[in-house]
């Protein structure tokens, strides 16, 4: 059950929006393997100017379309990432106009006992899931 924020600069209509979460879920369910209605996304948008995302060396500019996604998941391999971060790329770049450029992806591991789902319970530990 990834936990996906995607930061971006305001100016997407809600529906260019839920597109982009869309996208990003479809690719977790395919990619990931995560189960269907295992949904977490949070969305936000910040003012132009307040997302600064340089190349870190690597020769491209970014727009004021940059798309930041970071996953907080467990148990994904490296080719799982890599083939998520491509496949995002392209349907994003496919889907919702979003430049190769313009899209960060972070991937961090988290544990089964970094979860409580609700209640204060942490249904990981507890057998609940």
């Amino acid at each position: 059950m990834p936990l996906v924020r995607i930061d971006v600069q305001a100016g997407r209509t809600p529906e260019e929006l839920r597109q982009l979460a869309d996208v990003v879920q479809d690719v977790m369910l395919e990619v990931f393997a995560a189960p269907p209605r295992d949904r977490y996304q949070i969305i936000t948008e910040h003012p132009v100017g307040h997302i600064i995302a340089e190349d870190t060396g690597l020769g491209f500019e970014r727009s004021d379309g940059v798309v930041v996604i970071q996953i907080f998941q467990q148990g994904r391999s490296v080719e799982q990432k890599k083939a998520a971060y491509a496949l995002l790329a392209d349907r994003l770049a496919a889907q919702c106009g979003v430049k190769p450029t313009d899209l960060i992806v972070s991937v961090v591991a988290n544990e089964r006992a970094d979860w409580s789902f609700g209640y204060g319970r942490a249904q990981f530990l507890e057998g609940d899931l």
